[in-house]
């Protein structure tokens, strides 16, 4: 089920196959009302993610960019409050979860 898709950061990218999921997340804000969000996440095997010929982390503002038919999805990597952006899915950190949220349809 995994599809390609375009990770990049500044002008550099690298096309990989991710799975989707998604995850929700609850934050609670200084007056301890609990805010849900929920994001697209992007499923990829860690040594896949490689830019300008090194194996590369996920930062916040980098961009995954699925195409769907005749448009383009574009997602920025992010997670709320002080969640992490992103997460190895399993024991052995071979494939990592990253956190996205959709900033603009192309196309």
């Amino acid at each position: 089920m995994a599809q390609p898709v375009t990770y990049c950061r500044g002008g550099q990218s690298v096309e990989v196959q991710a799975t989707v999921g998604r995850t929700v997340f609850e934050i609670a804000d200084t007056y301890g009302l609990v805010e849900r969000s929920e994001s697209r996440d992007f499923l990829v095997t860690a040594a896949d993610l490689v830019l300008a010929g090194q194996a590369v982390l996920p930062e916040r503002g980098d961009q995954v960019r699925e195409a769907q038919g005749d448009k383009v999805y574009v997602y920025e990597v992010m997670a709320p409050g002080k969640e992490p952006h992103y997460r190895f899915s399993d024991v052995y950190r071979r494939t990592l979860r990253i956190h996205t949220r959709q900033v603009v349809v192309e196309g």
